[in-house]
């Protein structure tokens, strides 16, 4: 597939355009310049052409460790990776001495540029700077407002010479789904099989993971650590990621999507505009995971912040492995251990069972030991249990503990069944459902978490009343 790199100075409109040709807001946009650090991928179209386009910071003259220094490398190496590369200059603004510098290095590259003026709403205010835009030596230059859709046809016809003669068609990227078969009409079918109705998944698609964690844990740094390179920025300062950057990567022959997210932290703290953005590309990136890697600093071992993110994980219905990095640094590893175990059995009990890791990635210790956990909780995620094996389950946990009496009259439990996986969910028929407790409802989804083997995953218990025959 034909790839686009969209560089330039900050605040030229990189972004927004990424935006546009992808279809849907992926990354953030605001006035602020510098928002972009880490080069992002996507597929997008452009008048039925298919192609990757690759989002970048903006170019600094930097050439040192600082943050903007690092954005430069991100941005060269995304250049790597590109069939050709769209210069975006500010149309209002006109040329600046930085644009020429980067026109001089652009013309250096052995990669085919195309020159894009960009915030060109009116045309007339842009004159200046169209007329000047010759000056650098890249071409006709390409009129566009990204905010507004102007000049799509201009920039396709300025690429359509790089454009393969096979157009692939591609697709939205979309959540789970979370459709429940007919409950009435599976009630008491023991030959009701939950496989039949669910749509099986192509084994091509990738798993979803997402790398979660509070700012400054080492989520960056566990993502190269895994890649083998240095695909994200990393450093010593808290809040270096802002949007989730998304990679594709294969361990073991299987395709995964690895996406790398901001630090989310305590919501009275979010009082800036850029990091709240940034929260909400996280809370996205989770929602449309399966799996969920959650990073916690061994130094200190799942605070209350930690917890909340583990949660919300849960009641988005993701599978969750915890991965304690930093562990390099730690003395007495085994009561370090034993206290995050307690801590967990203490305040997460609805993820009883989570698989934790311990890890170092910036050594890279037992960092290939996190994809093997993550792979096997996406298994149980996925997992499906036979609907006779489960209602002789039920007949024990009757018989062991009865559900408490309602008016002085036993709430007989009638029938049982899994009705969708990822999570795992199950649809139990009883006599009278507004009256169950809440302790006995715990008391079920503990047992079906043992008895079926589905640790650190949520499992979701739908109580219904049975039909009555003679109604």
């Amino acid at each position: 597939m034909f790839t686009l790199a969209i560089i330039g100075r900050p605040n030229v409109g990189k972004s927004t355009l990424f935006n546009r040709l992808a279809g849907k807001k992926l990354a953030i946009v605001n006035d602020t310049p510098g928002i972009t650090r880490d080069w992002r991928e996507a597929e997008g179209s452009l008048f039925g052409n298919q192609l990757r386009i690759i989002d970048t910071a903006g170019l600094e003259e930097s050439f040192d460790d600082s943050i903007e220094g690092r954005m430069r490398r991100q941005t060269e190496a995304a250049l790597a990776e590109a069939d050709a590369a769209l210069f975006l200059i500010d149309g209002r603004a006109g040329i600046m001495p930085l644009d020429e510098h980067f026109a001089r290095w652009l013309r250096k590259q052995k990669i085919p540029v195309v020159l894009g003026i960009n915030k060109c709403e009116n045309e007339k205010a842009a004159q200046a700077a169209i007329g000047e835009s010759y000056a650098l030596g890249l071409g006709e230059p390409v009129i566009l407002s990204a905010e507004h859709g102007i000049g799509m046809d201009l920039l396709h016809d300025a690429l359509k010479e790089f454009f393969p003669d096979e157009r692939k068609q591609g697709g939205e990227e979309k959540g789970e789904e979370n459709i429940l078969p007919d409950l009435d009409a599976i009630e008491g079918d023991e030959n009701y099989d939950f496989a039949a109705d669910a749509p099986e998944e192509p084994e091509e698609n990738p798993i979803k993971i997402a790398i979660a964690g509070r700012p400054n844990v080492g989520k960056s740094t566990l993502l190269n650590a895994l890649l083998g390179s240095e695909r994200v920025m990393t450093g010593p300062e808290a809040g270096i990621t802002r949007d989730a950057i998304a990679v594709r990567w294969e361990y073991k022959d299987r395709p995964f999507r690895l996406v790398d997210t901001a630090g989310l932290r305590k919501k009275a703290k979010v009082v800036d505009e850029i990091e709240r953005m940034s929260t909400e590309d996280t809370l996205r990136a989770i929602r449309l995971a399966q799996v969920v890697i959650l990073v916690v600093d061994a130094a200190v071992m799942l605070e209350k912040q930690d917890l909340t993110i583990a949660q919300h994980v849960m009641e988005e219905g993701r599978a969750l492995v915890i991965a304690v990095n930093k562990w390099d640094v730690v003395e007495d590893a085994k009561e370090a251990l034993q206290k995050l175990r307690d801590r967990l059995d203490m305040s997460l009990a609805q993820a009883r069972g989570v698989p934790v890791v311990t890890l170092s990635a910036l050594t890279g210790k037992n960092v290939t030991k996190i994809m093997d956990a993550a792979l096997r909780a996406y298994e149980t995620w996925n997992k499906r249990v036979p609907t006779g094996k489960m209602n002789r389950w039920l007949g024990m946990m009757e018989s062991r503990n009865p559900a408490p009496m309602v008016n002085g009259r036993p709430n007989r439990l009638k029938y049982i069944t899994q009705v969708k996986s990822r999570p795992p969910t199950f649809a139990l028929w009883v006599s009278q459902a507004g009256d169950m407790d809440d302790s006995y409802k715990r008391y079920l989804i503990n047992g079906l978490r043992d008895d079926f083997d589905l640790p650190g995953v949520p499992v979701r218990l739908l109580v219904r009343a049975s039909r009555n025959p003679y109604g």
